[in-house]
């Protein structure tokens, strides 16, 4: 059973995100949006997460990492399928690349199962997935947020 308390927090914290995401995404266009972005998605996930004072060093060192190159892996994905004059390429230059393309996939499947192992070293598997959990709905919301704004 889920106590008053508890339940208060999490809106609380739903309630806080909201707040950042909504100052976030009007910062969007400033220099500083990207870092705005950040910081809403820092505390959404340090709210969700409960994470002790003994697990929030390890963690964020470990998760920073992690992001950092979750990011540029999805970056590159990106690239790849926006790539300029793909109407002026080869049958065997279109499938290189889409063979690219799943191997940075594949790349980033390796990455989540890699940091699987040391994240469970340093937070429970409830609270891995509640981080897995949050980083969609934070995404999911921006999204709501960039198309509200369009």
């Amino acid at each position: 059973m889920v106590n008053f308390t508890t339940m208060r927090y999490a809106w609380i914290g739903c309630l806080v995100g909201l707040l950042f995401l909504t100052t976030c995404v009007k910062a969007q266009n400033d220099l500083n949006g990207r870092q705005k972005i950040e910081a809403a998605k820092i505390g959404m996930i340090t709210n969700r997460l409960n994470l002790t004072t003994d697990q929030a060093p390890q963690f964020w060192a470990i998760y920073n990492e992690y992001n950092g190159k979750k990011q540029e892996l999805n970056r590159r994905v990106r690239q790849l399928n926006n790539a300029p004059s793909r109407n002026s390429l080869t049958d065997d230059q279109l499938v290189n690349g889409l063979r690219e393309v799943n191997s940075t996939k594949q790349k980033l499947a390796d990455l989540d199962e890699e940091y699987m192992s040391r994240f469970l070293k340093v937070i429970s598997p409830a609270q891995l997935a509640e981080l897995y959990k949050t980083e969609q709905m934070f995404n999911k919301m921006l999204l709501n947020r960039l198309n509200q704004n369009n």
